[in-house]
């Protein structure tokens, strides 16, 4: 049975023929993702910033849109809002309101106001708690997640180092932070909630793209081994072979997290939609951000790069 290729085996598209643009345009990415950041920030979510929760039960279950609908309509915007235990009881968490006070007096009309706005017509909401929530626990698991992200970096480094060359293990961390930048940027540019669940979803983008990048890089390392052509070349040829896999892995991945986005829900949209703008970026920087990468200045990799060592020629002497 032959291999299902969405390109043909022996396609030849020049694509380091635009390394020089497509590196230009990630620059270009590049300094408007931190820009944005730099100027206007992120819209952190309560995660972030504290609020107050709220908990009803109604007496039977409600459309979770409409929820959301009434809420913004009474003025709490950015209202997240879940269902627990039994699908008649709502976790509701808000923003405190601009001179608003934390005390117990305002958590209470805080509630009243909520229950106010949820009057549903049949179906009354039934206040069960009412409390103030500090944003310490999200800044604890940002700093967490900052700390993950370092770690992976580091580690990708090490392993990279060891599989490949160090080149590549640049190169490669190189275009997984530049598709999380851009991630980020988009979520500053568009003023998208970001919240925990975002955080989780650009950490998982880090993960696909260093996927992507290896699987072209062990290519181009046969191919420097076996291949008689200038690196440019070597590069663009690897980059054809691993083509039908990397557009295969990359849709299949895609039709999960879109599935994830429609029917997930509102309280898993930022995470769907961060994955989603991630394997699209990880599948493009994998062939023209971190293969263009090493045709330039010190990164720039060689045959010399990629031969065997002594001890690997020795392994191969020992061999019958």
């Amino acid at each position: 049975m032959k291999p299902f290729n969405v390109f043909p085996y022996g396609s030849n598209f020049d694509f380091m023929r635009l390394r020089w643009v497509s590196l230009g345009l990630s620059v270009a990415l590049l300094l408007i993702s931190f820009g944005s950041m730099a100027i206007k920030g992120f819209n952190f979510a309560l995660d972030f910033t504290g609020g107050t929760v709220t908990e009803l039960r109604f007496e039977r279950p409600v459309d979770i849109d409409d929820v959301r609908s009434r809420l913004d309509a009474a003025g709490f915007s950015n209202a997240q809002v879940q269902t627990f235990g039994s699908g008649n009881d709502l976790l509701i968490r808000l923003q405190p309101k601009e001179g608003g006070s934390e005390g117990a007096g305002e958590q209470h009309n805080t509630a009243v106001e909520v229950q106010k706005a949820l009057a549903f017509e049949g179906n009354p909401g039934k206040v069960l708690r009412s409390e103030f929530v500090g944003p310490q626990v999200g800044k604890d698991l940002a700093l967490n997640g900052l700390w993950a992200m370092i770690f992976v970096v580091v580690g990708f480094l090490l392993y990279i180092s060891f599989r490949f060359e160090k080149k590549f293990a640049v190169s490669a961390v190189l275009t997984t932070l530049h598709d999380v930048v851009v991630v980020l940027g988009w979520f500053s540019i568009t003023g998208r909630e970001f919240d925990l669940t975002v955080l989780a979803g650009v950490l998982s983008v880090m993960g696909f793209s260093i996927n992507d990048t290896i699987v072209v890089f062990d290519r181009v390392r046969e191919n420097f081994r076996t291949m008689r052509a200038d690196p440019v070349a070597i590069l663009n040829t690897s980059i054809n072979q691993t083509l039908s896999r990397t557009v295969i892995t990359s849709v299949v991945a895609l039709l999960t997290v879109v599935a994830l986005y429609v029917y997930g829900g509102g309280s898993l949209k930022g995470m769907a939609e961060a994955m989603i703008i991630g394997i699209v970026l990880g599948t493009i920087s994998s062939i023209f951000v971190a293969a263009p990468l090493l045709t330039i200045g010190p990164l720039r990799v060689t045959k010399q790069d990629l031969m065997p060592k002594a001890k690997d020629d020795a392994a191969l002497a020992r061999r019958p």
